[in-house]
């Protein structure tokens, strides 16, 4: 198994973050397109794709907050690939990026109808905070920091 760097441009990325659009638009209904936003991947430098032999089977990314900050964005693994520990694999593959480059801490944003991430991210330190930016006052939306 392999966690490969990338940006946004890698195909396999590409796919993944289809995938995973497709699923958040069944979990957030009529609310997908005020997320869909804010998820774009145009541009993006600091992507992971995790491979298993040859096949792509989850991603993340990052992204700037602000100077010390980095925003933990499109984290997907297949519906699959589940349970085994991947998303944390490829979520702390993520943390360590952002620390080498300098960042002090990772901010994210998921919804009330993932139970599965926030569970994710609580078991990896993460705790919330008040919404931040354009998810202020957004019901369905959890936020969380954690230091690294």
């Amino acid at each position: 198994m392999t966690c490969t760097r990338t940006t946004s441009e890698h195909p396999d990325f590409k796919m993944l973050v289809r995938l995973l659009d497709q699923d958040l638009a069944l979990r957030d209904g009529d609310e997908h397109g005020f997320y869909h936003q804010f998820n774009s991947i145009e541009g993006l430098k600091h992507c992971i794709v995790l491979h298993e032999d040859s096949n792509a089977i989850g991603c993340g990314a990052f992204k700037a907050h602000n100077s010390t900050t980095a925003e933990v964005k499109r984290m997907y693994v297949l519906e699959t690939q589940r349970g085994k520990g991947l998303a944390t694999k490829i979520l702390t593959n993520l943390e360590s990026w952002s620390k080498e480059i300098g960042y002090e801490r990772c901010v994210l944003e998921t919804g009330i109808r993932q139970p599965e991430a926030i569970a994710l991210y609580e078991k990896n330190g993460y705790k919330r905070i008040p919404n931040y930016g354009q998810y202020i006052g957004v019901e369905n939306s959890v936020c969380f920091e954690k230091l690294l």
